[in-house]
């Protein structure tokens, strides 16, 4: 039997044995790769955490540790010299650490990986997750923050110098470009990130005060202004002038403008003749009867365009202001002081005081004065307090005996209860609506029962309403044991007052108080209620009638210290 086997050709032999090799080389690749790939790169770092020889999710673990807390700190940007701070999360900034690691890990066949496995790795910048709608909110809000707007310039006088100070141009974050800075800085920024800008330009450029300075400034106090009016002048020296002097900065310019007042005020002080003020009328009482002082009008330098004929003579050579005289004047004029009626006596009401007191007395003389002179116009109400406060000694009261809480003491102004007593009878007697008042708790037989008022500053006060259509002037005073009080003015109501008899009597009893500031009384008046009763009539009208009620207390017999028995 023959063979049936042919040897192989040389050709044939080669082929079988490259083909071993390529396959042992090919296999010999992808087992390298698949072995180098569940690891990163020896050498790596990550933002300089090194994670080299680390599996996919040791290497994610560690940067998580490392870097997550860094990922969370706010960021500081900076404008110029403003300063704020973003918050990586509420603006759409995050690290993506798997991104960061994929493509170190894993099985590849790609060579230069696998190159990158065997020489080793290198630095590995973080991927960063943006989210845009965030980011870009957050750098509008710092952007708002960080805006300086811009500081305008000025003109003033420092004396009689002129000084500019010049505008600061303002600044405001280019968003856009803000954008990409921070997208790019945020993770990894040296010192705060500065934040790019626009210039915000002052609304008038600096070279307007310059010229102002020049052009205004300067001449305005190159030397004294006379301010002429006929044939009477007044110089004004350039301290005057720079005092007067404002400055305005608006639409694009600088303008001067000087003050009317500050000029009227220095021209008289240069010369009196042409700063006379207008004088009110008065009423005052004159050898114990009301006397009309007539009206002065007075008389001053126009005020109009005043200040634009000085600046406009600051530039000429004779530095001359020619102006007109006018004259002024007063609020209140002699018309006026004789339509207030005060012509004859509407009351005449006394009562008297214990002449032994002689402090007392002093503050019935203080009330009295400060009481001389007031009017009360129509309409008005008149009140006491208003006019005796402060009840202090500074303000020329003394202390001497009072009625408190049903017991003698002394305070501050100790009498004055008898000028209240006064001013509401007045003011009853003229028919006066009354507003306000409160008899004593106790009847002194010095006053009308039931028609007296009593005085505390801070509590109780006595007032009355002019109800007709003129004027009244007090007048008071002390003298012959009596406190007399006078309402000068035109008599408009005619007043009838009743006084009831005293019922209700209630007997005094022995009290006893034991106040460091006691004083022992006697006691012996009863007590008792009182009604008086008081009608208005005038040419025109007649009004209800009025009625006060009020009950006393009895004046008790008072012993200083405790009851009989008491410890």
């Amino acid at each position: 039997m023959t063979s049936s086997k042919k040897k192989l050709s040389r050709t044939a032999r080669g082929w079988i044995v490259g083909g071993s090799i390529a396959v042992l080389v090919v296999g010999g690749y992808v087992g390298a790769a698949a072995v180098l790939g569940g690891v990163v790169p020896r050498g790596t770092t990550v933002h300089g955490v090194p994670v080299g020889g680390m599996s996919h999710e040791q290497a994610l673990e560690r940067l998580s540790t490392e870097l997550g807390p860094l990922a969370e700190q706010p960021i500081t940007v900076t404008a110029g010299e403003a300063e704020a701070t973003l918050d990586p999360a509420a603006s759409g900034l995050r690290l993506d650490l798997e991104g960061t690691i994929s493509g170190y890990t894993g099985f590849t066949l790609d060579p230069v990986v696998l190159w990158r496995h065997v020489v080793g790795g290198g630095e590995v910048t973080p991927v960063a997750d943006i989210e845009q709608s965030k980011l870009q909110a957050a750098i509008s809000g710092v952007a708002e923050e960080l805006k300086r707007e811009p500081v305008e310039g000025e003109l003033a006088y420092d004396g009689v110098t002129p000084v500019v100070t010049d505008p600061v141009p303002g600044v405001q974050v280019a968003e856009s470009a803000a954008y990409g800075t921070v997208a790019e800085r945020w993770f990894d920024p040296a010192g705060p990130i500065e934040l790019p800008t626009t210039p915000t330009p002052p609304e008038i450029v600096g070279t307007e005060f310059t010229e102002a300075a020049e052009n205004l400034a300067e001449p305005l106090v190159a030397g004294p202004i006379t301010v002429q009016a006929g044939d009477v002048a007044a110089e004004l020296g350039p301290e005057a002038l720079a005092a007067a002097a404002q400055f305005e900065a608006a639409d694009g310019t600088v303008r001067l403008a000087l003050d009317s007042e500050q000029l009227l005020a220095s021209i008289r002080e240069a010369n009196p003749d042409l700063g006379v003020d207008a004088q009110d009328a008065r009423v005052t009482l004159k050898r114990g009867k009301p006397t009309v002082i007539g009206h002065q009008t007075g008389r001053q330098v126009d005020p109009e365009g005043l200040g634009e004929k000085i600046i406009a003579a600051s530039t000429t050579e004779e530095r001359t202001a020619s102006v007109e005289v006018v004259e002024t004047q007063p609020d209140f004029t002699t018309a006026d002081a004789e339509a207030l009626g005060i012509d004859e006596i509407v009351v005449d009401f006394s009562t008297p005081y214990p002449t032994y007191d002689d402090v007392r007395t002093k503050n019935l003389v203080a009330g009295a004065q400060k009481l001389t002179g007031v009017i009360v116009k129509p309409g008005e109400t008149f009140s006491l307090l208003g006019v005796l406060s402060p009840i202090t000694k500074e303000n020329g009261y003394f202390e001497s005996g009072v009625v408190e809480d049903g017991f003698s003491t002394t305070a501050i102004g100790g009498g004055l209860s008898q000028i209240s007593t006064q001013m509401f009878n007045v003011g009853w007697l003229a028919g006066f609506d009354d507003v306000e008042h409160r008899p004593h708790s106790r009847w002194f037989d010095r006053y009308p029962a039931g028609r007296e008022a009593t005085l505390w500053e801070g509590q109780i006060d006595m007032k009355w309403r002019n109800n007709t259509d003129t004027a009244v002037m007090i007048h008071a005073w002390v003298a012959d044991g009596r406190v007399h009080t006078r309402l000068w003015g035109t008599k408009h109501w005619t007043v009838t007052s009743k006084t009831s008899d005293h019922y209700n009597l209630v007997q005094p009893e022995t009290k006893y108080n034991e106040a460091d500031q006691c004083v022992p009384e006697s006691g012996g008046q009863p007590g008792f209620t009182v009604d008086v009763t008081r009608t208005r009539t005038s040419a025109e009208e007649t009004l209800p009638p009025d009625r006060l009620r009020w009950t006393y207390q009895p004046w008790h017999k008072v012993v200083c210290g405790p009851p009989p028995g008491d410890d």
